[in-house]
């Protein structure tokens, strides 16, 4: 049996107001533009997705939202955890080695530099960076998320918005 992780970068976000912390950032003009054409990348591959966890983060929840819409999926019932923000590589493997059996496919939004060094470490994918609003898939065939682990998936997709211009 496979799993799918779909892992996405928040969308471009502003540093317009000095005074917000860097949790509270939203999307900027751009990342509100982008992340819907990148949903509809997803949705146009017949993406079907069961669970979506975001970082809290204003912008990557703003992000997996917006995604959320284009794929068909209750943004209602987007997940947050606190852990995906700021997250090293070792939190991030322990987030996707505890998610639930009985789904088939997650997508997690978050940040960078984690998502990178997540996709790397979890694939055979060499990226150098994961761009503002960019996805990476992985197909694993583990038996199970705990059975996930360096080098046991395959990289499926990795797709940013620049990528056909």
């Amino acid at each position: 049996m496979s799993h799918k992780l779909t892992l996405v970068r928040h969308a471009k976000s502003s540093w317009n107001n000095d005074d917000l912390q860097d949790f509270d950032r939203p999307l900027n003009d751009r990342g509100l533009r982008v992340a819907p054409e990148m949903g509809q990348r997803l949705a146009d591959k017949k993406y079907n997705v069961e669970a979506v966890i975001s970082s809290p983060a204003q912008r990557a929840i703003s992000t997996a939202r917006i995604i959320a819409k284009e794929v068909d999926f209750n943004v209602d019932q987007i997940s947050l955890n606190q852990d995906i923000y700021d997250a090293s590589l070792g939190v991030l493997v322990d987030l996707v080695n505890n998610l639930c059996e009985s789904l088939q496919s997650v997508m997690l939004v978050g940040h960078n530099p984690g998502f990178t060094v997540l996709a790397n470490y979890l694939s055979n994918a060499k990226i150098d960076n994961m761009p503002t609003c960019s996805i990476v898939q992985i197909k694993f065939n583990a038996s199970s998320w705990d059975a996930v682990s360096e080098h046991s998936g395959e990289l499926i997709s990795f797709d940013y918005p620049k990528k056909y211009q």
